[in-house]
């Protein structure tokens, strides 16, 4: 896939909220499986034809183990795929996307979120 062309086709990400707020009771794996929902409708793609998941998630205390993958799953990934979250703070979600036009590049992936 050396010379595929890589595109994002949708976007989609939590809201931010304020600490202690209206969202602070809210886990951050149900969050994620909302933008996860709301990016592959606008894209018109199929949950199951997902390869990979890569969330940024910068608080991850309390919230369980790999919460990508809880979010994938919630949202109709299939077990099979793939889900890894990353902390980079504020420069989780572009790297989030790096990571995932890697993927593709290198012939992992063909549809990652």
């Amino acid at each position: 896939m050396k010379d595929a062309e890589i595109v994002i086709v949708s976007a989609a990400r939590t809201p931010v909220g304020s600490f202690g707020g209206s969202l602070s009771a809210v886990p951050a794996h149900t969050l994620g499986e909302t933008a996860i929902r709301a990016a592959l409708e606008r894209a018109g793609v199929d949950a199951g034809d997902v390869d990979e998941v890569i969330m940024g998630q910068v608080l991850t205390a309390g919230e369980g183990q790999n919460p990508a993958r809880q979010a994938a799953m919630a949202a109709g990934v299939p077990q099979e795929a793939t889900a890894f979250g990353i902390n980079q703070v504020c420069g989780s979600g572009l790297r989030s996307v790096a990571l995932g036009a890697q993927q593709i590049a290198l012939g992992d992936a063909d549809i990652v979120v």
